[in-house]
């Protein structure tokens, strides 16, 4: 078992892959008593076509999200019972591109690990228990549906991609699930579900020989061959530049989106991500000039923020929240962009901003959750996440300004809107 020390950060990760390409991370954290176990596969929402046995299957929208709900069934019952009952506390999500499973724990963590391992990897699927779950899951969606803040990101989204995968919804739609059978969850478990396709991380007061010979013991022995994916050709364009919708909301409410460059796996994935938020947080984050300059005009409000997001094959900055005129909030972020790219940004600036996201990434590593997620992520594509301080190294002003020239253009930007009801039940549609 190989470990690793990483001496600016002073933590420790024991890695081993095991002959059937299951990696395993263990991070020892002996002077606490919990223990935290995250068993992920690189499958999500975006993953509906693929090649399995050289045939490709188109699979419905959602497929991903409905696997994770069923995984829990097995032969003697429900696994998070089996969980609860021995003092765990486990849950499971679905993003875009992965699935995890996970449990914390003080007591019994080898007893509860076999059983994460166990039902994770042997599914147990009837046609009954599916045709159930479409009704509890269709809920969920028409529940989602009804809220504002999902359709602004999902529309935008819709607006930004012509044909890439991420542009669908992860929970997929009412009419989508309704195709899914047990056949079709067996399809995608057999493809997705199997040790070369999936890491095993634990955090806490654990031995990491142990967790290993564990892992060995329960799990399949066969790797599994690698699945080729689909996620669509997507075009430079956006696939429209406006949308809006008429909801019952208070205030007009705004998303504005930037189709951004994607980057390939590696480290350049990890960098790609530290230089995108850094650029977020230099452009519209609540000590920028352009905040202060916008709510001091009545144009925003405290509700106004941004993220950078992404996925495989994806990147995109967004921003917004509730405004009165989001064409102009939209103008001035474009026109912002362009001021600091022909300007320069700030030194002083760029350096509190710098030192503000390096000090978000060492406090992460305070978080059990936050370490076994983020080792994931750069296991499934291809970069060491702690070493972020060497690739904080390498990142420069410049090349925040870069990104912005490139990224934070009116050819690439789109905006989603949700405007309140009018009395009568209208939409107004950007398609």
């Amino acid at each position: 078992m190989k470990q690793t020390f990483y001496e600016r950060i002073g933590e420790s990760v024991y890695r081993e892959k095991l002959p059937s390409g299951l990696q395993i991370c263990v991070v020892p954290k002996p002077e606490h008593a919990r223990k935290y176990a995250f068993f992920a596969t690189r499958y999500g929402g975006m993953d509906t076509r693929f090649c399995l046995d050289g045939k490709w299957l188109d699979t419905p929208a959602g497929i991903a999200h409905y696997l994770e709900h069923k995984m829990f069934d097995t032969k003697e019952g429900n696994a998070l019972q089996q969980l609860a009952q021995n003092g765990a506390e486990p849950n499971a999500f679905t993003s875009n591109a992965m699935t995890g499973y996970y449990f914390d724990s003080t007591e019994k963590f080898e007893e509860n690990l076999e059983i994460l391992l166990s039902f994770v990897s042997i599914p147990y699927f009837t046609d009954e228990s599916v045709a159930k779950e479409q009704g509890i899951i269709g809920q969920e969606i028409r529940m989602i549906e009804d809220n504002p803040d999902w359709q602004l990101y999902t529309r935008m989204m819709k607006a930004l991609y012509q044909a890439h995968a991420a542009r669908e919804s992860i929970a997929g739609t009412v009419e989508s699930i309704s195709h899914i059978t047990a056949q079709t969850l067996y399809d995608c478990h057999k493809a997705f579900y199997t040790p070369s396709n999936m890491i095993l991380t634990v955090v806490g007061n654990v031995d990491p020989i142990h967790v290993v010979d564990l892992a060995r013991r329960i799990l399949p022995r066969d790797g599994g061959p690698v699945i080729p994916r689909d996620y669509g050709q997507e075009p430079a364009a956006v696939a429209e530049k406006e949308t809006a919708m008429a909801m019952e909301v208070a205030a007009p409410q705004f998303l504005t989106g930037f189709k951004c460059d994607p980057a390939p796996e590696g480290e350049a994935y990890l960098r790609l991500a530290a230089i995108g938020d850094m650029a977020c947080d230099i452009l519209l984050g609540d000590s920028s000039p352009l905040y202060h300059r916008l709510y001091d005009q009545g144009l925003i409000n405290t509700s106004f923020g941004g993220a950078f997001e992404m996925m495989p094959g994806v990147a995109y900055l967004y921003a917004g929240g509730d405004s009165k005129d989001a064409r102009t909030v939209a103008a001035e972020i474009r026109k912002e962009a362009r001021r600091l790219t022909a300007e320069g940004i700030d030194e002083d600036f760029y350096q509190r901003v710098r030192r503000a996201a390096f000090g978000e990434n060492l406090r992460g590593l305070n978080s059990f959750e936050n370490i076994a997620v983020t080792l994931t992520e750069g296991y499934f594509h291809g970069y060491d996440p702690l070493r972020f301080p060497q690739v904080f190294d390498t990142i420069g002003k410049e090349d925040i300004a870069d990104f912005l020239a490139r990224n934070i253009t009116e050819d690439r930007a789109v905006l989603s809107e949700i405007t309140p009801r009018d009395g009568a039940d209208t939409e107004k549609e950007g398609t």
